[in-house]
């Protein structure tokens, strides 16, 4: 009888449920021993969302609540340490807190969330309604984390009274563990209530991890590593673990190690450098980790299929607003423009990133940006910084598909604004004027970003020139244009028909290699001419027919006109 695999688990990010149920589990529980033996009473991971933050949450939930847990953590890393299992394990009475949901609209909405969040969580311990160690008094103050029209003063103590109350109960300090505890600031940001969330989360806060005599210890979990004078005001008890730090480095993301444990496990291993090339590639620390939701997502689909193409999960799981914004900042600067090019080419730069900004500052400059760009995980590290001088690079090929689509999306834009360029473009080209389409793609190229990667195929590298092509193209509602059409004994670049004209074109597009523009356009012609690309057009009818070879490098560009006697 075959062995039955254990279930991938995609977005489970229950530990008791993910070990209960049969799910493959990439052993992460060293986390906790490291935890312990570096004491710090309030810890801050901040990583890249997707990363097994809130995993790693529910894990230690599990680990230090009260309860018999120990099953959980059979056979796994932590398991080995029996003095601390000992010692902790079950020990503390847990409250485990997620702000991850709170996407309102309105402050008073956030507001609302905020309090249904802590009654969901003080549920949890009704228990000490009946409790023979608590007085009336105290039982009241529990009663009121219970109702749903709670006052802001109720609010803010919230989490501090709950640690003074179940320290009374259990006669032993409280754990705190706070799940993306930046997300209520982030749509506050986006929807013009910043301010007030900022106070109310810098209220609940400072109580509930400054001045709470309860606490043994708290962690927190974030994407960004906000200005502690916008929201730690006074906590001198925080230590920050980013994305920089070595401490902590390989417990968010998987390692190559795991990866290819993963994939041998799967009988995937033949697709482990498509996954390298993919997901692999940003630097946390001094560990080199690949994002663990593309991994097990790609996993689950070469399950179904083998032969599936890699996929851009992670990006999908957000609105990339980040690069939308970097994109369009950087149509104003010639310097910005040039340094991602350079990064889309596969290179790195070296910039400045400021560790702590607030949501209103995130977009104020370029500058900053290229600090968000870098926490959020769309730039990795290279090497060690310099004082707060880094060496960026895109990690892999799923970000730089981001940039490329943003880029794109940016060109098409701009097309649709300059009109009178993209129809001067197309005059050219239905005129037969080899020497105005080049002229005039030239200018286009010349106002784009570039996107080269010296680690794609030629045929690759050509999609970049292609798409600006259409991009132009697209102004013209009346021609009928194919991209990529079966025509003749093979798949043609662009062909056009122009109905009111009875004129076709045939455009083919080359990469120019060594930037020798004129072999590559006679090379693009004679393929024209051997795949017989223009039969589609002379079934329809179209007699005159207009072919173009296209030669591109960089910036720059040749365009041939076939002469009439081949045409």
């Amino acid at each position: 009888m075959a062995l039955i695999k254990k279930k991938l688990p995609i977005g489970i990010e229950d530990f008791e449920k993910l070990r209960l149920n049969n799910f493959y589990y990439v052993d992460k529980t060293g986390l906790i021993r490291d935890l312990l033996n570096n004491w710090s009473e309030v810890s801050l991971f901040t990583r890249p969302r997707r990363f097994g933050k809130s995993l790693n949450m529910s894990m230690l939930k599990y680990f230090f609540e009260i309860g018999d847990h120990k099953e959980l953590f059979d056979s796994l890393e932590i398991s080995k340490e029996t003095a601390l299992c000992e010692k902790y394990m079950g020990k503390f009475p847990v409250i485990s807190v997620s702000l991850k949901n709170m996407n309102a609209p309105s402050f008073r909405i956030a507001f609302k969330m905020a309090v249904d969040t802590i009654n969901t969580e003080a549920r949890r311990f009704q228990y000490l309604l009946y409790s023979d160690l608590l007085t009336d008094e105290e039982k009241y103050k529990f009663r009121r984390l219970l109702h749903d029209d709670m006052e802001e003063s109720t609010l803010y103590s919230s989490l501090r009274v709950l640690s003074e109350l179940l320290e009374k109960h259990h006669k032993s300090k409280v754990v705190i563990l706070i799940d993306e505890y930046d997300m209520p600031l982030a749509k506050a940001h986006e929807n013009g209530y910043y301010d007030e969330m900022i106070f109310l989360i810098r209220n609940l806060f400072e109580q509930a991890l400054k001045t709470n005599a309860s606490l043994q210890f708290s962690v927190l979990t974030g994407c960004m590593r906000i200005s502690k004078e916008s929201i730690f005001t006074g906590l001198n008890n925080v230590s920050v673990l980013s994305i920089t730090n070595i401490r902590f480095d390989e417990y968010f993301g998987f390692t190559d190690r795991e990866v290819q444990d993963l994939l041998a496990y799967y009988g995937l291993s033949a697709h482990y450098d498509t996954m390298r090339e993919w997901y692999d590639g940003y630097q946390f620390g001094n560990a080199n980790v690949y994002c663990p939701w593309d991994v097990i997502n790609h996993c689950y689909t070469l399950g179904a299929d083998p032969e599936a193409q890699p996929e851009n999960y992670w990006i999908n799981t957000s609105g990339n607003d980040a690069v939308r914004r970097f994109i369009r900042e950087s149509d104003n600067s010639g310097t910005t423009k040039r340094e991602i090019e350079k990064l889309l080419a596969g290179e790195t730069i070296r910039k400045e990133i400021y560790p702590e900004l607030t949501y209103r500052d995130m977009y104020a400059s370029i500058e900053n940006i290229w600090s968000v760009l870098f926490t959020t995980g769309y730039l990795t590290q290279r090497g060690k910084p310099d004082g707060n001088r880094f060496v960026l690079a895109i990690p892999n090929r799923e970000i730089h598909s981001v940039f490329s689509t943003q880029i794109m999306d940016l060109f098409r834009e701009n097309v649709r604004k300059d009109g009178d360029l993209a129809n001067r473009f197309c005059e050219a080209l239905k005129n037969g004027d080899a020497k105005g389409v080049e002229e005039q793609f030239g200018i286009w190229l010349r106002k784009t970003i570039s996107i080269r990667d010296t680690f794609v195929r030629k045929e690759r590298k050509e999609n970049f020139f292609h798409g600006i092509l259409l991009g132009i193209l697209s102004v013209m509602d009346s021609w009928i244009v194919s991209s990529n059409t079966e025509s003749g004994d093979g798949y043609s670049d662009i062909l056009i028909e122009i109905e009111k004209e009875d004129l076709g074109i045939v455009v083919e597009v080359k990469y120019a290699e060594n930037g020798d523009f004129d072999s590559v356009c006679q090379e693009a012609l004679n393929q024209i001419d051997k795949m017989h690309y223009d039969e589609k057009l002379k079934e329809e009818g179209i007699e005159e027919i207009l072919k173009y070879g296209i030669a591109c490098y960089k910036k720059r560009c040749r365009v041939v006109l076939a002469d009439s006697a081949s045409r």
